[in-house]
């Protein structure tokens, strides 16, 4: 009986095709489970960036609060959390909150990624009154961390939270390019 035989260029060359498939594979469905793909995600220093500031933002959970509170020693309130963290990496934010929601570049709410700000007002014609870190925008959410009145550093799916979702006014990126 005659059997077909395969060169050994066109089984090496049928293997590299099967294993370009099986890695695009996987990372096709990485994709499908991870954080939405951003416009920055091609950016990997972009996107380590934020990530680290977020990660170094987690370091600080738990830290108590105090109005006007600017340090991990003393507490922080929720501007004082952003600025200190946001120093860390060479960004000067203002210490206010109203101030903080003017720096930067605004950005619709559903394109927030780690190391945005996102601002909160209790109606329209109320100042702004608070400030979150974003540290993930996900299919779950948009998830923050911040410094509360009754609870400090604290992280939060603002998304998923009957109190902070309805006073979500707008989110800002101060990192520009970075």
């Amino acid at each position: 009986m005659n059997t077909p035989t395969i060169s050994s260029t066109l089984r090496i060359a049928l293997l590299c095709c099967g294993m370009t498939l099986v890695i695009s594979g996987c990372n096709f469905l990485r994709n499908l489970t991870s954080e939405p793909v951003s416009s920055d995600a091609g950016t990997s220093n972009t996107s380590n960036f934020r990530r680290n500031i977020a990660d170094y933002a987690r370091k600080y959970e738990g830290t108590r609060y105090k109005y006007a509170g600017k340090s991990p020693q003393t507490g922080f309130d929720c501007s004082g959390f952003t600025n200190y963290v946001f120093k860390n990496y060479g960004v000067q934010l203002s210490p206010s909150s109203a101030e903080q929601a003017k720096q930067g570049r605004a950005k619709p709410v559903q394109e927030a990624k780690p190391g945005d700000l996102i601002f909160f007002r209790r109606s329209p014609a109320e100042p702004i009154f608070h400030v979150a870190l974003v540290i993930a925008n996900d299919r779950t959410g948009i998830h923050v961390i911040h410094s509360t009145t009754s609870r400090g550093v604290v992280r939060d799916n603002i998304t998923e939270s009957s109190y902070w979702k309805p006073k979500i006014d707008s989110v800002r990126d101060v990192l520009g390019g970075r």
